[in-house]
C-alpha cells in the first residue's frame, strides 16, 4: 500500500515513531510534515530522539489562527495528495494538522485512518475536541487507544471500521524508557532530587489565551513552595511576557522526548494541560494533576493517577500538597504495547 501520513505537532511525532517503523516494513509511507510545530525544540529534537524518518514533504505552514492555519494546511495537503496518489491517509490525535489531513483526504475520496480515535472530553470549547469529532466522522478506519474510546464512537453511531489496538504512546514509552534513563542529564543539570520536585506544562488555548487564568496558574505554581520545572511552550512564553515568575519556578526551554520522559519518571507530581503527558505520567506511575475541568483520558482519573483541578490558585496548590501515590498501580487500560504493529496489520486486513 501507499500511505500518506500527516504529522505536525510534538505528540504526533512521538506516535508516528513506532507506527512509521511498522508501516515501512510492509508498505510505502510518505511522511508529510505540516510545520505546525516548527522550531528545533518543538520538532527537530523529536525526530532525532525517536529515530523518526525525515519528512518527505515539509509544508512550512507555521503558526496562525485556527481558521487560517487549518485552511492553509488543507490546501497544501490536498496538493500533496493529488501528487502522491495514496491508497490511504493516516492522521494522529486532535491537532489542526489532524483535521486538515482528514478533510483533504475525505474530499478527494481517499480513505482516512485515524490513530487515537474515539477520545472525548465533551468540552466543545476546546478546539481539540472539535478536531477529534470531525476527524472521526470523516474516517474509514478508527484505531482506538482504549475500550472507552470504542464506546464513545458507538454512542455516536460509529461502529464500522473501529478497532481497539491500544495506545501507541505506550509503545514508545516502553521502548524508550531505558534509553531516557541512560542518556538524559536534565535532572543532574537542574540539580533535582528525585520525587522532591514538580513539573508543569501549560500550552492549551483555554489556559494561555485568558490572561487572568494564566496568571492564576502561575500564582498556583508559586504557592506550592516546591521546586517547579516549567518547560515553556512558545505560545505560553509570548503570553507571559513581562510577568513576574515565582522564585520556586524554574523556567526552561521545551524539552525533547527523552529528557521529558526522564523528568516525568522521577517527579513527585506533574501539573499539565497536555493530553500526552497525562498518559505518560500514568504509564510511568507518576501522580498527575490536569489543569483543566475535564479530560479526554478519564481512565487515568478513574484509576486514581490523575485528577482535574479547575479551581483557584489556593485550591490547585492544596491539590498538589495532598497528591499521593494511589494504592493500585497502572494496569492494562491502554493495551499491551503493540499498538503500532496492530495498526500496520489492520491496514492490510481492512484493505
Amino acid at each position: 500500500m501507499r500511505i500518506v501520513t500527516v504529522v505536525g505537532a510534538r505528540p504526533q511525532f512521538v506516535k508516528a515513531s513506532v507506527v512509521s517503523r511498522a508501516l515501512r516494513a510492509r508498505h510505502t509511507e510518505v511522511l508529510v510534515h505540516t510545520g505546525q510545530h516548527y522550531d528545533t525544540n518543538m520538532s527537530d529534537v523529536f525526530f532525532r530522539d525517536l529515530d523518526l524518518p525525515a519528512s518527505d514533504r515539509h509544508l512550512g505552514i507555521g503558526s496562525g489562527s485556527h481558521g487560517e492555519q487549518t485552511g492553509r494546511m488543507l490546501a497544501a495537503i490536498e496538493t500533496a495528495l493529488l501528487e502522491e496518489k495514496p491508497d490511504i491517509v493516516l492522521v494522529y490525535g486532535d491537532t489542526n494538522s489532524t483535521l486538515a489531513g482528514a478533510l483533504a483526504a475525505a474530499k478527494l475520496g481517499v480513505p482516512v485512518a485515524h490513530v487515537e480515535a474515539g477520545c472525548r472530553s465533551y468540552e466543545r470549547t476546546m478546539p481539540e475536541e472539535i478536531n477529534r469529532v470531525l476527524t472521526d466522522h470523516a474516517s474509514a478506519l478508527l484505531f482506538c487507544p482504549t475500550a472507552t474510546a470504542v464506546g464513545n464512537l458507538a454512542r455516536e453511531g460509529i461502529t464500522r471500521g473501529v478497532h481497539f489496538v491500544g495506545d501507541v504512546m505506550l509503545d514508545v514509552c516502553r521502548e524508550r524508557s531505558a534509553q531516557a534513563e541512560e542518556h538524559s542529564v536534565v535532572r543532574d543539570r537542574l540539580g533535582l532530587v528525585d520525587r522532591s520536585y514538580l513539573v508543569a506544562t501549560i500550552h492549551r488555548a483555554g489556559n494561555t489565551d485568558d490572561p487572568a487564568r494564566l496568571l492564576m496558574l502561575i500564582d498556583a505554581l508559586g504557592r506550592t513552595a516546591e521546586p517547579v520545572v516549567f518547560p515553556l511552550h512558545p505560545r505560553t512564553r509570548v503570553a507571559l511576557a513581562g510577568v513576574r515568575i515565582p522564585a520556586n519556578v524554574r523556567v526552561i526551554e521545551p524539552l525533547g522526548y527523552l529528557d521529558m520522559l526522564a523528568l516525568v519518571r522521577h517527579v513527585r507530581v506533574i501539573l499539565t494541560d497536555s493530553g500526552g503527558l497525562q498518559k505518560e505520567a500514568f504509564f510511568l506511575g507518576t501522580p498527575c494533576l490536569t489543569l483543566r475541568r475535564c479530560t479526554e483520558w478519564p481512565e487515568t482519573v478513574e484509576a486514581g493517577w490523575n485528577a482535574c483541578v479547575d479551581g483557584d490558585a489556593r485550591a490547585i496548590a492544596d491539590a498538589v500538597r495532598g497528591r499521593r501515590l494511589p494504592e493500585r498501580g497502572p494496569d492494562g487500560l491502554f493495551g499491551d504495547g503493540r499498538a503500532g504493529e496492530q495498526i500496520a496489520e489492520r491496514l492490510v486486513a481492512e484493505r
